[in-house]
This record gives structure tokens, sequence and C-alpha cells, in this order.
């Protein structure tokens, strides 16, 4: 289903003037000159609005239809097929990252792992702009859009994630909560800054 989810979410930023807040924040934090990973990019639409604005962006997915997809649509950016467990970077790599409800999909066992995983592709007081949906539940998808899937969402609470991203070694500068837009699932959602050690 990548390409529906490319379709349908090309433009999704256009409404959500909150997340844009927050990554030009982050954008103007970056080190100059360095890049920006998009952990669990998708089809890379907030890569790509980040490049749109000046910055040198990767978008890494772990699903070959998502990473073509941004491919086709995105030449602005580079992607790359990968792991948020094992990510395909070099050390220190990136000025900045963006997870925007990426760690939904990972098991809880492997949220710390990932943390650390990031912080190693980021550079000494390098930024991870994450955000996720709050609570304890996981939904599970069999069909989304008409396509036949096998997706959980876990819920997550700010305080525990709080806790494994200073385990990993970040320090959390920025926590906020929003109620969902109009157009999207009843959630409340969280955004969390962190700054590697």
């Amino acid at each position: 289903m990548a390409e529906e989810y490319a379709a349908r979410l090309h433009d999704e930023l256009a409404g959500k003037p909150l997340d844009r807040a927050l990554l030009a924040s982050l954008l103007e934090q970056t080190e100059p000159g360095t890049a920006i990973a998009d952990l669990g990019c998708g089809p890379g639409h907030v890569a790509a609005w980040l490049a749109g604005k000046g910055a040198r962006t990767v978008g890494i997915d772990l699903s070959a239809g998502m990473v073509e997809a941004g491919r086709r649509r995105f030449a602005q950016v580079e992607f790359r097929e990968g792991d948020l467990l094992e990510l395909p970077a070099e050390d220190g790599e990136f000025g900045s990252a963006v997870a925007f409800y990426t760690i939904t999909h990972l098991a809880p066992g492997d949220l710390r792992r990932a943390f650390e995983e990031a912080g190693r592709v980021l550079r000494p007081s390098g930024l991870l702009l994450l955000s996720f949906h709050i609570g304890e539940e996981v939904r599970h998808l069999d069909e989304w859009w008409g396509h036949a899937v096998d997706v959980d969402f876990r819920f997550l609470e700010p305080a525990h994630i709080t806790g494994l991203l200073e385990a990993a070694g970040f320090t959390v500068e920025m926590h906020m909560e929003r109620t969902h837009y109009a157009h999207e699932v009843e959630t409340r959602r969280a955004y969390l800054l962190a700054r590697r050690g």
C-alpha cells in the first residue's frame, strides 16, 4: 500500500501548522552543513518539506515500497532502505533527526535500542524530534484504505519514552502534547525534542 499511502499523505503537513513549526525549529537548530535524517520516513513527505526549506535530508525506511514511492516523488531527498535498529548510516553522520509516528511500530523491547542507534548516527549535541500517540493501547489493523495489512500502532506514555531516551544518552529539552486535528484519527499526540549528549 506504499503508493496509496504516498498519494494520500504527500501534502499532509499543509494541514499541520504545529508540526511545521516544530520542524522549522529543528531545522534552525541543526548544525549548518549537516544532513537531517527522517527515520521511518515512509514516502518521504517530511524529508521533502525540510528539503524545501534548504536542508539536506536522508529518508530511511524499512519498506522497500515506501522508499521507491519516495524516490519517484521527491528527487531532492536521498532515500535508504534500512532498519531503525541498525541504521544504514555512519557514526555521527547527521546533525539532527526526526521520527514522526515511527516508534509506534516498534516492539516495546526495541525502543531503547532504536534510541541508542539514533544517538549513534547523530553528531554530539544533535537533536532528535519524536512524535507518537499517547496511551497504553495497541491498535491492530488488518485493513487500511482498502488494502490488506498486518500492522500494530502502539500508543506510548511520554514519561516512559523520556526515561528510555535519557538511558540512551539523550536529554529531553521539550515535551509538548496536542489533540488531533479535525482530519486526523482521534488520538492525543506527544512531541519530544531530545539532544544527544
